[in-house]
């Protein structure tokens, strides 16, 4: 009899241990899942704000279903191979973007003067970027009325329908083909008519870009990516390829630039004459004379030319980037959260509150203690080459077109 209750108690922990066992390998193979996911993502997304890759993993029975979405299907590819490489049973329903039923169907063209850009597919979401009339976008799916997008600088987000002609590859064709002028004046407005008196069509802020096609009485005549006509004053424009053409920034020419925004409202989420955020601000700048830059001052101070990290403000010139915010520790990282522009005798113009002139100079009446104390480092981006950085007449972004520079 005991030696009976002994055999049965062997066989129980026999048990326990195979279910223990198995448990553990199940744990790890699910570990090594999602190990495997995150250093995918690492690998090819690590900032979501410029790259999609929401992938997770589900156990069921002796499978994995990868689930999620993305826009970069050598992401996922890399990652079934990875997979595949550790043995780890798997099933792939991943959908990648852009969705089936934007198929032909992928090119937008912001058709308003201003498109307030969200995090999430909702009015009521965060304000995240903008992007201003005739701005080109990629579109990977729709949600009701709502589309998925990405802008030059590659910043993913969220517009209503209201703010995006959505384009077939034909259609989209035709409007890189097509003639363009660029609106240079901080804010104005186009007309029905060739006749400020005739009623206005819409606002406008600088850097919108519209389709050129005519002149009339001192007049542009030009036509919106939604089919809409109107006339804007010759002297508040520029055609496109002769703005181009012209442009040989230096910094005299980004200050200029920036203090035709003086005083403009601080907009979390802004880069428009509407309202600004720092970033957005100095994004701005910079597109306006022929720049694509970064969105984010996070993004902004990973590009560009290393000037100074000491406060040695002598060998900075201007158009230069000053960042501002929290520098790394042995437990925290670096947290960039601020940029400014300088502009020459110890002063930088930057939106905080409003956009205004602040100075580095202990001395000066418009000395800024608080940015002064959180400086963290100057970059260059003028001049310089590097990821993030386009520059409009060597990879021209609204027309097939574009003159390159040798």
């Amino acid at each position: 009899m005991m030696k009976s209750i002994k055999n049965i108690k062997l066989l129980g922990l026999f048990l326990l241990f195979i279910t223990v066992s198995c448990d553990q390998k199940e744990e790890k193979d699910e570990n090594k899942a999602e190990e495997t996911i995150a250093e995918v993502r690492q690998e090819f997304a690590p900032d979501k704000r410029v790259a999609l890759f929401d992938i997770q993993a589900e156990k069921k029975e002796d499978v994995y279903i990868l689930m999620g979405e993305s826009n970069l299907p050598e992401a996922v590819n890399n990652l079934k191979e990875k997979l595949e490489a550790e043995n780890v049973n798997f099933r792939d329903s991943i959908k990648i973007l852009p969705q089936e039923e934007m198929e032909n169907m992928q090119h937008g063209v912001i058709k308003i003067s201003v498109a307030n850009l969200r995090g999430e597919a909702a009015h009521s979401s965060e304000l995240v970027t903008q992007a201003t009339l005739g701005t080109p976008v990629k579109v990977y799916k729709k949600e009701d009325n709502w589309y998925l997008i990405q802008t030059p600088d590659n910043y993913l987000s969220w517009v209503d329908g209201g703010g995006v002609q959505i384009f077939s590859d034909e259609e989209f064709k035709d409007w890189k083909s097509s003639e363009k002028l660029i609106y240079l004046q901080p804010f104005g407005n186009s007309f029905a008519e060739a006749d400020e008196a005739s009623g206005v069509v819409s606002d406008l802020v600088a850097g919108a870009i519209l389709e050129f096609s005519g002149e009339k009485n001192g007049y542009f005549e030009v036509e919106y990516p939604d089919g809409r006509t109107a006339f804007i004053q010759q002297n508040e424009a520029k055609k496109y390829m002769e703005w181009l053409q012209e442009l040989d920034p230096e910094g005299d020419d980004l200050i200029a630039t920036s203090k035709k925004l003086m005083g403009l409202p601080y907009l979390w989420g802004g880069t428009s004459a509407k309202g600004v955020d720092c970033s957005g601000y100095t994004k701005t700048i910079f597109f306006l004379n022929g720049m694509v830059i970064p969105r984010d001052a996070s993004q902004q101070v990973h590009t560009g030319k290393l000037i100074d990290s000491t406060r040695n403000f002598e060998n900075l010139v201007s158009g230069d980037l000053l960042f501002f915010g929290r520098p790394a520790t042995d437990s925290t990282s670096e947290r960039v959260v601020h940029v400014g522009m300088w502009i020459g005798n110890n002063e930088f113009i930057h939106s905080s509150g409003s956009v205004h002139v602040s100075s580095v100079a202990k001395e000066a009446p418009n000395y800024d203690d608080f940015d002064y104390n959180r400086y963290l480092r100057t970059k260059r981006l003028l001049d310089q080459e590097g990821e993030g950085l386009t520059y409009l007449r060597k990879k021209d972004i609204f027309t097939d077109s574009s003159s390159k520079e040798e």
